[in-house]
C-alpha cells in the first residue's frame, strides 16, 4: 500500500512541478521507456525508409528524395490515410473493421455511378454518403446490438460489400469519374501562393493550441515548451512547403507548383476529425468504451450507442478513401478498394501508434502511418534491381518484396504495441 502511495505522490508531482523544456524533454523519454511510445516508432519508420531510399537510388535517374517523387508520394499516400483514420474509429474500441476497404469501393461506385446517370454532384455526394453511413450502421447495429463480433461481422461485410461493388460496376465493368472538381482532389495543385498560405494556417492553428494550453497549465505546461514544440513545428513544415513550392515539372511548358491538392483536404478531414475526438463528449466516450466498456457503463456512457456511432464515421470517413481512390485512378472498377488496401489502412493505423487493444490512439497515426506504408510501392521499384551488403541480387521492385517488407512492417509495430503494453503493465 505505501508503495503505491508512493508511485501516486510522484505521479502528482511529475504533473504539479514547474517544467521547463529540459525536464519535460526528460519526462517524455521517461514515457518512452515506460512504454509509451506514440508516434515515434512512425517517425523513426520514415526516417529511416526516407535515408535507405534516397541512397540506394542517388546515382538513378528515378530518385526518390525528388520533387516529383514527393508530390508522387503524397497522392499515393493520401486515400490509404483517409481509410485509416476511418479505421482508427473501429481501433479505439478495440474492434476492427474488415470490410472498410470494400465500404471506400462501394463509396466510390455510388457516387460515379449517380454521376454518371447525370445528378449534380451535391447529390451525388449526398447518395455517396448516404450509402456509407448505411453499410456502417449495418455493421454497428450487429456488433453493438446482436453482440456478433466485429471480426465476423466485418468478414462477412468483405464479401457482402464486394458483391455490392460487383452489381454496381458490372461484373468486368469499369464506370469512368468524368466530374473535373472530384478529378482535381488527385490531379492538380495548390500553387505557390496557396501552399504558403496552408502552411501559414497550419503552424497558427497550432501556435494557438499550444498557447491556450499553456493558459490552462502555466505550471506544468509553460510558454518556454510551447514555444519550444512551436518551433519544432515550423522548421518540417516550412521546408515541405519550401520544396513543394518550386516547379517539379518535367515539362518546360507545363508547370506543377506547390501541394497537390489532396493535402489541404486531408489537413482539414484529419483536424476536425481531431477536434472530435479531444474536445467532444463523443470522443471523450470513445475512448472511455475502448479502454473499459464495463467501467464507462457503469459511468452512464451508452456503450452501444457509442459503438455504432463510431462504425458509422468508419464507414464514412472510409468512403470518402473511395472518392481519392477513384479521383486518383480516374474510375471505378469491380477491385477498387479490394486487394490489399484494407490491410494498408489498418497497417498504417498500428504503424502510426494506434493499439489494436484499444482506448489509445490518436488520427495523426493513421497519417503517419500512411505515409510509411505509402514510401514502400513507391520506392521499391525505384530502386529496381540492387545487391544489397553485396549477398545476392534481389528485384525490389517486384510486388512479393513490396507485401514481405510491409508485413514485416506491420509486424514489427503489432510487437512494439504488445511489448510496450506489457512493459506498462
Amino acid at each position: 500500500m505505501t508503495t503505491t502511495q508512493e508511485t501516486a505522490a510522484s505521479d502528482f508531482a511529475m504533473d504539479s512541478q514547474s517544467q521547463n523544456v529540459g525536464t519535460f524533454v526528460r519526462n517524455y523519454a521517461s514515457r518512452v521507456k515506460g512504454g509509451e511510445l506514440g508516434i515515434l516508432p512512425a517517425l523513426v519508420s520514415i526516417f529511416v525508409l526516407g535515408s535507405l531510399f534516397t541512397y540506394a537510388t542517388a546515382s538513378r535517374s528515378g530518385k526518390f528524395f525528388s520533387l516529383y517523387n514527393g508530390a508522387n508520394l503524397v497522392q499515393q499516400a493520401a486515400a490509404v490515410i483517409m481509410i485509416s483514420v476511418g479505421v482508427t474509429f473501429a481501433l479505439l474500441l478495440g474492434e476492427i473493421d474488415l470490410a472498410a476497404g470494400w465500404t471506400a469501393g462501394v463509396t466510390a461506385g455510388v457516387l460515379v455511378t449517380a454521376l454518371k446517370d447525370g445528378r449534380p454532384l451535391i447529390v451525388a455526394a449526398l447518395l455517396s454518403f448516404g450509402a456509407a453511413a448505411l453499410l456502417g450502421l449495418f455493421t454497428g447495429y450487429l456488433v453493438a446490438k446482436v453482440g456478433i463480433p466485429s471480426f465476423v461481422v466485418t468478414l462477412a461485410n468483405f464479401l457482402i460489400f464486394q458483391g455490392l461493388l460487383l452489381l454496381i460496376t458490372g461484373e468486368s465493368g469499369t464506370v469512368q469519374l468524368s466530374n473535373h472538381l472530384v478529378r482535381s482532389l488527385m490531379d492538380s495543385n495548390m500553387g505557390r501562393l496557396g501552399s504558403w498560405a496552408l502552411a501559414a494556417l497550419l503552424l497558427a492553428a497550432f501556435a494557438w493550441s499550444q498557447y491556450r494550453r499553456s493558459q490552462q497549465d502555466p505550471v506544468a505546461y509553460p510558454m518556454s515548451v510551447a514555444g519550444a514544440k512551436i518551433a519544432m513545428m515550423a522548421v518540417p513544415v516550412v521546408a515541405l512547403t519550401a520544396i513543394f513550392a518550386r516547379d517539379r515539372s518535367k515539362v518546360s511548358t507545363k508547370h506543377l507548383v506547390g501541394f497537390p491538392r489532396v493535402v489541404p483536404v486531408v489537413v482539414v478531414v484529419v483536424a476536425l476529425l481531431t477536434v472530435l475526438l479531444t474536445r467532444t463528449a463523443f470522443g471523450r466516450h470513445l475512448y472511455a468504451v475502448g479502454g473499459n466498456a464495463e467501467a464507462a457503463r457503469r459511468a452512464g456512457i451508452n456503450v452501444a450507442g457509442v459503438r455504432m456511432a463510431a462504425f458509422v464515421l468508419c464507414s464514412m470517413v472510409s468512403g470518402f478513401g473511395g472518392w481519392l481512390l477513384a479521383a486518383r485512378a480516374g474510375s471505378v472498377d469491380p477491385q477498387m478498394g479490394g486487394n490489399d488496401t484494407l490491410l494498408l489502412a489498418v497497417g498504417a493505423a498500428v504503424i502510426g501508434g494506434t493499439s489494436l487493444f484499444g482506448g489509445k490512439g490518436r488520427l495523426i497515426n493513421a497519417v503517419l502511418g500512411g505515409i510509411v506504408l505509402a514510401m514502400i510501392p513507391n520506392g521499391l521499384p525505384l530502386v529496381g534491381k540492387a545487391v544489397p551488403f553485396g549477398l545476392v541480387h534481389i528485384d525490389f521492385s517486384k510486388s512479393g518484396i513490396k507485401y514481405i517488407t510491409s508485413g514485416l512492417i506491420l509486424f514489427l509495430a503489432a510487437s512494439l504495441d504488445a511489448l510496450s503494453r506489457k512493459r506498462k503493465g
